[in-house]
């Protein structure tokens, strides 16, 4: 899932791809103390097997993750996804093949920020030059990890280019609501939309915002994870109290105009950020945990805030882990033996949100999923 993307925007990028070492400037080495930083991500899966059947159905020879419910198609979300999974299973080769292939087919802007989507059976398969923050963010996170992880300086200073340019180019540090992060350098502005700025909430990697400081310490990423906690818990529509995909943030912060007002498949990601970076109160986590009753639940609804009534269902068992870190997160439920293990013949998507979920976990609510 990604965002429904401005029309192409009018950019012309050049396409060489930036060498892998290119420097914005040296990371300061007197990194500051880290005592604030999240747990590292390394070797966190504890689950092989799964992590080989995941590389197996996803991940291609040549390390592009492959989107199976979206046309085959990878996006820059899905590189990140992959690089995390990877580190967090231990794995540096899968890791150097997925970063490899990022870089030489989606770095293709004449900046440091990723293009978010490559089609297959399109010439060019990038078609727009815009943008994912988020893919951005996941990336830059996975690098990060990487460097701690294997020593790579190669990694962090990759980690640092894409870091510095998405603070600079999609994070408004002096919005009058905090710190707004905009979903794509494109489209999505005060200056782009009358409603303009729309933000995501599903684009606040709350753990990432935990670790970047490693490399981009001159950011105030703290302040970040505020301003998404006051937006989440101001973005409470309709009777079920839950976030739409797309908000304005002009004003007072409403759905956005345009987009269906529904909970939907990127925000189900919100509660899974709140719990892996362990931040927010109960009230935060309250309801998602209202719309997913027990955790045994089958299936996880899109909701229309309007009217508080599911319009869909998501029937892949892999989402259910989200419902299952959530009230492990809020109340120390233990993940639900099924749910310990991935399930084969599922979509990219749920799966790799399975397996966040369990490392998530793993993390941070250790005893959750103790056997």
């Amino acid at each position: 899932p990604q965002p429904p993307q401005p029309q192409p925007s009018q950019q012309t990028e050049a396409t060489t791809v930036p060498p892998a070492t290119a420097l914005p400037s040296p990371p300061r080495p007197e990194t500051p103390a880290r005592s604030d930083t999240g747990p590292a991500l390394a070797n966190t899966l504890g689950d092989e097997a799964a992590w080989r059947a995941y590389r197996a159905r996803f991940v291609t020879e040549q390390g592009r993750i492959v989107d199976t419910a979206n046309g085959m198609i990878s996006h820059s979300e899905g590189q990140g996804y992959g690089m995390l999974i990877a580190v967090a299973a231990g794995d540096r080769p899968a890791f150097e093949r997925i970063w490899g292939w990022t870089r030489a087919n989606l770095m293709v802007r004449s900046d440091e920020l990723l293009a978010w989507r490559w089609a297959p059976d399109h010439r060019p398969a990038v078609a727009d030059m815009n943008n994912a923050t988020d893919g951005d963010i996941l990336v830059a996170w996975a690098l990060t990890e990487a460097a701690e992880a294997w020593g790579e300086p190669s990694y962090r200073t990759a980690a640092r280019r894409i870091a510095v340019e998405f603070g600079r180019k999609t994070i408004l540090f002096k919005d009058p609501h905090g710190p707004v992060l905009l979903p794509a350098v494109s489209g999505f502005s005060a200056r782009d939309r009358a409603d303009g700025p729309l933000i995501n909430l599903s684009y606040w990697v709350f753990p990432a915002f935990q670790r970047l400081p490693i490399v981009a310490p001159e950011y105030d990423w703290a302040s970040l994870i505020r301003s998404g906690l006051d937006f989440l818990r101001q973005s409470r529509f309709g009777p079920s109290s839950l976030p739409t995909e797309w908000i304005s943030a002009k004003e007072a912060l409403r759905p956005a105009d345009g987009f269906p007002p529904l909970f939907s498949y990127n925000a189900i990601r919100v509660p899974l950020y709140l719990a892996w970076a362990g931040v927010g109160r109960p009230e935060d986590y309250a309801p998602f945990k209202t719309l997913w009753g027990g955790i045994d639940r089958e299936r996880l609804p899109i909701v229309d805030t309007r009217d508080g009534r599911p319009v869909e269902w998501l029937s892949e068992p892999g989402y259910t882990a989200i419902p299952a870190l959530t009230a492990c997160a809020a109340d120390g439920t233990p993940f639900p033996e099924s749910l310990r293990t991935v399930q084969d013949n599922q979509n990219y998507y749920p799966t790799t949100l399975h397996l966040l979920a369990l490392i998530a976990a793993r993390m941070r609510y250790p005893s959750c999923v103790k056997s």
